[in-house]
């Protein structure tokens, strides 16, 4: 969790440049609704009594394979945002997948509720985008070093 905040506020924190295009604000933006979209989705609520997070992903899962259904297409629509961020297709697959074992698994009566507020499948693809987006920025920065700007 603490990883996912720091992520957040660096990400927050250090717009981008004022000389920089209009199109990376907008990416930054679109980073930032997908992060909220995906804390409202895995860890936007503490169950209470406990320090376990839930979010809508395992409240829907009450509804075996309709909740999942439904929170799986809020899934698909985050990849579809990151695909935007023209991520490489294996990664985009690497997310499928996320999104679909926690369909699948998150199906099943009573064990399937319990594996959705475990398997934060939104928060890792998040994380994932993240991820590569800092790994293109350090070789974007690099590439630029070398070559003396």
């Amino acid at each position: 969790m603490d990883d996912t905040r720091t992520r957040r506020r660096a990400f927050a924190a250090d717009p981008p440049p004022a000389s920089a295009d209009a199109s990376v604000s907008i990416d930054f933006q679109r980073l930032e609704r997908l992060r909220r979209l995906s804390r409202l989705m895995d860890t936007r609520w503490r169950i209470p009594g406990t320090r376990i997070p839930i979010g809508l992903d395992g409240i829907a899962s009450l509804l075996p394979v309709a909740g999942d259904t439904a929170t799986a297409i809020v899934s698909a629509y985050i990849i579809l945002e990151a695909a935007r961020f023209d991520l490489p297709k294996s990664l985009l697959a690497r997310m499928a997948l996320n999104v679909g074992v926690d369909w699948l698994f998150g199906s099943v009566p009573v064990v399937g509720t319990v594996f959705d507020i475990a398997f934060k499948a939104n928060r890792m693809n998040v994380d994932l985008l993240h991820e590569h987006l800092e790994q293109r920025l350090a070789r974007q920065a690099a590439d630029k070093q070398a070559a003396g700007w």
